[in-house]
């Protein structure tokens, strides 16, 4: 399967579908017959849009498949909502019958459901096993080296069919669900050791969120990960948003990261992307990773640089991986070279915080900048080009030197980084501060840690401390105050 398909451990007599498979409620769905096969009886829903279309920001094509276990006391049936449930209500089954008059979503609700006849339910718990999941054989339409191909998901290469996929899932359930408790009770051991009880709340909610926007493609010799950056505007593979993301990637698989990054390299390395610093992101709406060859994407020049450098540098320490470098090292210059020019004194540009508008001189923005030059040291070091490497260290300690001067209200009570240069009276999240701790590089001295730790806690409001001077609310997904606690080294 796909796209994350679910399992659904219940003790409910009915389940049903109604209106969430399709983005359009009044175009054709096809509902076809129930059937069953040896692991499970299954239903499947074929959504008629051609492959990769779109509808209010969602993937509107493929099949979608529902199964639980064959037994004799399972009856389904197909029809109207209101007939379908009536049914159940006035027999306590179903009457294994189709509804084959394909019609929209909105045309009198089609619904499916599975009736499992409990028996007497006594003190012992009885739970029934669902399986709801979507296929697209397609999963992306990705701007590679050699132009636009179709990426097929990746479980196409392992599984003939769509049915033998659902089969081996719905049978694995027991291998899953130990696995999924493992990772969940390590994520809750490590968050709560760093933040108590609340803490392993949020990081597992944070952990099923970022699992949940990715997509595996391609094939086992070149296998990919893609990204939809959900609840804001569906962009493909974007750079600010794996940022956040990758913590718990480097945390839990750092392969994931790399194949993550593998189709951003791909697409500026063939050059089908015209500017000379880092693009936003890889499409405008997934799962068309197309790419933007006239370099119009959203512009966040000095962050996605810095982003792309700090994440690649992350993944090769975590996995050894010194060739992964190499083989990138000519567009991670490039990508230093305008950091070197902007990162200091930054132009009046978005950042990750692109709802919050643009500014010039961001004091958070500028360390991204220089913490990115201080990776591509480290990088030129460890790929044997010491000279260089020299040069790029030597550029950062100054810029961080002088970033102290420009970014510090040192006479405010107590003293912190501001918002901008020069707007002492003005502060936010220096939440950049993570991937010089990530990377163990050093740059920033301690005291500017423990000055923002002491500062904090004078603004903090309600829900937190609020993202910046500008506006009063909180980022709770910031890598800072979230994700990077457990999911770090």
């Amino acid at each position: 399967m796909v796209r994350d398909p679910w399992y659904v451990l219940s003790e409910a007599v009915l389940f049903d579908q109604d209106s969430f498979l399709g983005g359009e409620h009044d175009r054709e769905m096809h509902l076809s017959s129930v059937n069953s096969l040896p692991a499970c009886f299954y239903g499947e829903i074929i959504v008629c849009h051609a492959d990769s279309e779109i509808y209010a920001d969602q993937t509107d094509y493929g099949k979608w498949y529902w199964a639980t276990d064959n037994t004799a006391k399972l009856t389904f049936e197909s029809g109207f909502a209101d007939d379908v449930r009536a049914a159940f209500t006035n027999n306590g089954f179903l009457a294994n019958t189709n509804d084959s008059n394909f019609r929209a979503i909105n045309n009198r609700y089609p619904t499916f459901a599975f009736a499992i006849d409990l028996g007497n339910v006594g003190a012992t718990t009885i739970s029934t096993l669902f399986t709801l999941g979507l296929t697209q054989e397609s999963a992306v339409q990705f701007a590679g080296a050699s132009g636009d191909v179709s990426v097929p998901s990746l479980w196409t290469n392992y599984y003939p069919t769509e049915l033998g996929a659902l089969a081996f899932f719905h049978t694995d359930y027991t291998t899953a669900s130990g696995m999924a408790t493992a990772i969940d009770s390590q994520i809750a051991s490590d968050s709560m050791a760093k933040g108590g009880h609340e803490y392993v709340t949020l990081t597992s909610l944070a952990a099923r969120q970022a699992f949940g926007s990715t997509q595996l493609a391609g094939t086992p010799d070149t296998p990919y990960l893609f990204l939809k950056e959900i609840s804001s505007d569906g962009n493909a593979q974007t750079v600010d948003i794996i940022f956040p993301l990758h913590p718990i990637l480097i945390y839990t698989n750092p392969m994931l990261l790399k194949l993550l990054l593998d189709p951003l390299f791909i697409n500026q390395e063939s050059g089908q992307y015209p500017n000379k610093y880092s693009m936003h992101d890889l499409g405008s709406h997934y799962p068309n990773a197309t790419g933007h060859p006239l370099g119009d994407d959203e512009k966040q020049p000095l962050e996605e640089c810095g982003n792309m450098l700090i994440m690649t540098l992350a993944y090769a320490q975590k996995a050894n991986d010194v060739t992964y470098l190499k083989k990138h090292y000519t567009i991670l210059d490039q990508w230093t070279q305008y950091l070197i020019q902007e990162a200091l004194i930054p132009a009046s540009q978005i950042s990750t915080d692109d709802f919050a508008g643009a500014l010039a001189n961001q004091t958070n923005l500028a360390l991204k900048g220089i913490i990115g030059i201080e990776a591509m040291a480290v990088i030129a070091n460890l790929t044997g080009n010491t000279t260089t490497a020299a040069k790029y260290t030597s550029i950062a300690h100054d810029y961080i030197a002088e970033w102290q001067t420009l970014g510090i209200a040192m006479d405010a009570s107590p003293p912190h980084t501001t918002l901008a240069y020069g707007m002492n009276d003005t502060h936010g999240l220096l939440y950049n501060l993570y991937g010089d701790k990530e990377l163990g590089l050093g740059l920033v001295p301690q005291y500017v840690y423990d000055m923002q730790s002491n500062f904090y806690p004078s603004v903090t409001e309600q829900y937190g401390v609020p993202l910046d001077t500008r506006h009063d609310y909180a980022k709770s997904g910031s890598y800072s105050s979230l994700q990077s606690v457990p999911f770090s080294y």
